[in-house]
């Protein structure tokens, strides 16, 4: 695949591409900005004359003989002025603003549909907090950058700037007096960024982990209230949420004392005294009239207040940088690269052929497996927790690219083949049934866009579900979430009616029997039974019962293939596969002695087996 190039400055990034840059993710909306800072600057011009028409009324008032007609003419003026005011910041804000929803709506976008290419194994490691900042708050956080800051730093530029100018014509050397408290700002604003910028990283982790605890906190509550533990698992959460207080506050303690003084210095209060002192000074000496000084007395006060507002949105800033930074790493995230000459399976023959892999580079899971699995039989993937099992069977429906050796489906390498090609071949049943918070028969339909109310029917039955679901408020049309609930089985058997739907002739099942009750792990084996017949089938098996009759047997053991066959044959060789047998058979009887031993009418039930008749 073409390497990912990085949009010039200035030019849009196509959809195609990753921006790394706030120039390349701001580039679509920044014509808006741009606008909007205009107009800003004009509101801002504008906002000065009415403070200049003071002066002006004054000395036409002071005059030996006043004239009407200009003293009318500076109050037109001066309404003028207002309403252009008026009309030039609604219409900055309302562009900017407008930029500002366009710029979150474009990259929750791409950042959804680079999460969709991205590696699973990326994304589990980030997990669902650190996620969810970016995706969310992150974005959120954006919003100074491009509703504000332009602008206002082109109104602190500007009106200042030109107030500078009309008071130097006035009187030069009071404009130098009321301009001193600018450059002590400067000074102080600039070390108060130094010191904040090597700092804003922690608050970012902090937060990132604070989130990862509230997501985890309301996803686990049920576990842990049922075993009591309700105070251990908030004080996690508290302990996350201690921590990214002291991170705020060890950032932002020193800032506050500069912040106090600096902004102290730009205050109101602070630059009306140094006009006044100094104006009388001026006046008591002979050097400026008195009616000079009123011009510094109104626009004295401008000269600073748009400085004192930049300063104080610096944290802002700093936030919004540093969020861009981190939406620009999700942007950047490489995806799975898709073949340039797509290529097509011949058959549905799988093999692995010395796949070696590792979430990082340097730390491999798996280690050069190889095995075949023909086209039409069952395969089992078994071994103790921690062996692989889930991380190769996740190769197959390409979760991830091995990083080195192949895996072949139809005798073609599964990276030579397109994605939408591929997920036609391969499906999938995981072990947590997930869903998307929206209607049964959509959720159904993802696995084929168009199938007709009578196909969906077809498969619900399939699944034994149609008389659960016709009882539902809306039928097929009941929201999962809202006016559906499914217990752990029934929602196994309605990823299972997903996957009918697909049709896929190559099949990853994880274990689909795990969550289902003794009652409804029958309807759901029933249901697999159906589903698998006459394809091939990858099963993650964490039972051992449920396998027996598989045409092949993988035993994983550190991520390398240890034995393989079937399962009499297996047991016959003595190895790991029949120690773990042996322990298997042995907590089943102590649980089946359990169950008969307070009567359970449950007993005698024996686990559904996946390959044997139904």
């Amino acid at each position: 695949m073409s390497e990912e190039s990085i949009a010039p400055p200035g030019s849009p990034p196509s959809p195609g591409e990753a921006p790394r840059t706030l120039g390349a993710l701001t580039a679509r909306v920044r014509p808006r900005v741009v606008a909007a800072s205009v107009l800003a600057a004009v509101a801002g011009l504008a906002s000065l004359v009415p403070f200049v028409a003071v002066y002006m009324l004054a000395k036409a008032l002071t005059a030996a003989e006043p004239d009407r007609g200009e003293v009318w003419v500076v109050v037109a003026v001066t309404v003028a002025s207002v309403v252009v005011q008026f009309v030039c910041h609604g219409a900055a804000v309302s562009l900017s603003h407008t930029a500002d929803m366009e710029m979150q709506l474009l990259l929750r976008r791409s950042m959804a549909a680079r999460l969709a290419r991205a590696p699973l194994g990326w994304i589990s490691e980030r997990g669902a907090g650190r996620l969810k900042n970016t995706l969310q708050d992150d974005v959120e956080d954006m919003h100074y950058l491009v509703a504000h800051a332009l602008p206002d730093f082109v109104v602190a530029v500007s009106t200042p700037l030109a107030a500078t100018v009309y008071l130097a014509f006035v009187d030069w050397r009071l404009t130098l007096i009321c301009l001193v408290g600018i450059p002590c700002y400067l000074v102080g604003h600039r070390v108060m960024a130094r010191v904040a910028g090597s700092r804003m990283g922690a608050i970012g982790t902090a937060m990132g982990k604070l989130n990862s605890a509230v997501v985890e906190f309301v996803q686990g509550i049920s576990v842990v209230k049922a075993f009591g533990q309700t105070k251990r698992a908030h004080s996690r959460f508290a302990r996350a949420a201690d921590d990214y207080l002291e991170a705020f506050s060890t950032a932002n303690r020193p800032l506050l004392r500069i912040q106090s003084l600096s902004t102290g210095l730009l205050s109101p209060a602070a630059t009306l005294l140094v006009v006044i002192l100094a104006g009388t000074l001026f006046v008591s000496q002979g050097w400026l009239p008195a009616v000079d000084v009123v011009p510094f007395v109104t626009l004295g006060l401008g000269l600073t207040a748009p400085v004192l507002v930049v300063g104080l949105a610096g944290n802002s800033l700093r936030s919004a940088r540093a969020a861009a930074e981190r939406v620009g790493d999700l942007l950047s995230v490489p995806p799975l690269p898709e073949p340039e000459a797509p290529r097509t399976p011949a058959d549905n023959r799988v093999e692995l052929r010395r796949v070696t892999f590792g979430y990082e580079p340097d730390a491999p899971v798996l280690h050069e497996v190889g095995a075949v699995l023909e086209a039409g039989t069952v395969t089992a993937l078994v071994g103790p927790s921690g062996a692989g099992k889930s991380t190769l069977a996740t190769l197959l429906p390409r979760f991830a690219d091995p990083q080195s050796g192949q895996v072949l489906l139809g005798g073609v390498d599964v990276r030579d083949i397109a994605s939408d090609e591929l997920y036609r071949h391969v499906g999938f049943v995981l072990q947590d049934a997930r869903f998307l918070r929206t209607s049964i028969a959509d959720n159904l339909r993802l696995a084929r866009p168009a199938a007709t109310d009578t196909e969906l029917a077809e498969a619900i039955r399939a699944v034994a579900l149609d008389e659960r679901i016709a009882g539902l408020p809306r039928g097929h049309d009941s929201v999962i979430g809202e006016d559906a609930q499914f217990s752990g089985g029934e929602a196994q058997r309605l990823s299972i009616a997903r996957a009918l739907l697909a049709d896929t002739p190559v099949l990853v099942l994880d274990e689909a029997t795990a969550y289902a009750d003794p009652e409804s792990e029958a309807a759901v084996q029933r249901a697999l039974s159906r589903l698998i017949a006459g394809r091939t089938v990858l099963v993650i098996a964490h039972r051992l019962s449920s396998i027996v009759d598989a045409d092949n047997i993988l035993v994983l053991d550190e991520g390398r293939v240890v034995e393989q066959g079937g399962h009499a044959a297996l047991l016959a060789s003595d190895g790991l596969y029949a120690a773990m047998w042996r322990t298997h058979q042995r907590h089943t009887e102590s649980a089946d002695g359990r169950v008969r031993a307070v009567g359970s009418p449950a007993a005698g039930h024996g686990h559904a087996q996946i390959g044997a008749t139904p």
